[in-house]
């Protein structure tokens, strides 16, 4: 079958059941049951549902992850960051079953390939249920790097033409999206080795440089230079008494120090 065309057993309701690949490789076969497990007969597991049968959701992310080897170094990478980065993670096999940030991003990824191939229908259809099942919303366009870690994930909202780097790091309740009154490219960009604390927003086309740390519970509008600092509402950049703006000598978005810029309150000003 060409390459972007829908499959014959993708109707509207998308629940046909079909044969499965009987070897597929090591790493999407450990991956793709915490999403669809084979043999359930639950139809509510996990993704599954009553239009999204598990037989469907198996084949769809295992031929995913074997047709394209990115999605497969992605999955390592973004195991490698749960583990490193999040103190609460004492096992791969824990980030692999339980933590719905690695699951919700590792679904984005299969939704993002069927978006490219123009089976918009089924990938939002998986975008809504990711979003039900773990309240996390990222639209399938998003375009979204490796070494990727949502910690605690509940509220994560990323928007159509927004992107983010490698080796960023996202906590819960932070919304990447437009202003409301843009149209086409709306959505923040976000550079390699971000951190982005809980709560914040960022909004509209602006770009969030390498390195840069956004404060729990600020609100971005502004473009934020690689390895700068902002926080507050409206987000401003943090600057010592001498005007110079404080620069992180580490990469936040693995570092996770999102405290760094207070070590020394009384020596900043905002």
């Amino acid at each position: 079958m060409p390459a972007g065309q829908p499959h014959a057993h993708e109707p509207d309701g998308c629940g046909a059941s079909h044969r499965r690949p009987q070897s597929p490789p090591s790493l999407p076969a450990e991956v793709v049951p915490a999403f669809a497990p084979p043999e359930s007969e639950d139809e509510e597991s996990w993704l599954c549902s009553s239009t999204l049968l598990s037989t469907l959701l198996y084949d769809l992310f295992l031929a995913s992850f074997t047709a394209h080897p990115s999605l497969r170094a992605a999955v390592v990478a973004d195991l490698l960051a749960a583990r490193s980065r999040d103190p609460a993670c004492v096992g791969f096999s824990q980030c692999l079953l339980n933590f719905k940030g690695f699951l919700a991003i590792q679904a984005h990824r299969v939704s993002h390939v069927l978006w490219a191939q123009q089976r918009r229908p089924l990938a939002l259809a998986l975008q809504s249920r990711v979003a039900d099942v773990f309240a996390v919303d990222i639209h399938p366009a998003a375009v979204v790097g490796k070494g990727i870690l949502l910690d605690h994930a509940t509220g994560v909202v990323i928007g159509e033409t927004a992107v983010v780097g490698d080796n960023v790091s996202i906590l819960h309740h932070v919304t990447l999206g437009g202003t409301g009154k843009a149209v086409g490219d709306r959505h923040p960009k976000i550079g390699d080795g971000v951190l982005i604390g809980a709560g914040a927003t960022i909004l509209g086309n602006v770009k969030i440089g390498a390195g840069a740390k956004i404060g729990a519970g600020s609100v971005v509008l502004i473009d934020v230079p690689a390895r700068n600092t902002a926080v507050g509402n409206p987000a401003r950049l943090i600057g010592r008494k001498n005007g110079e703006v404080e620069k992180d000598e580490d990469m936040p978005g693995e570092s996770m120090d999102h405290t760094s810029f207070i070590r020394q309150w009384s020596d900043y000003t905002i």
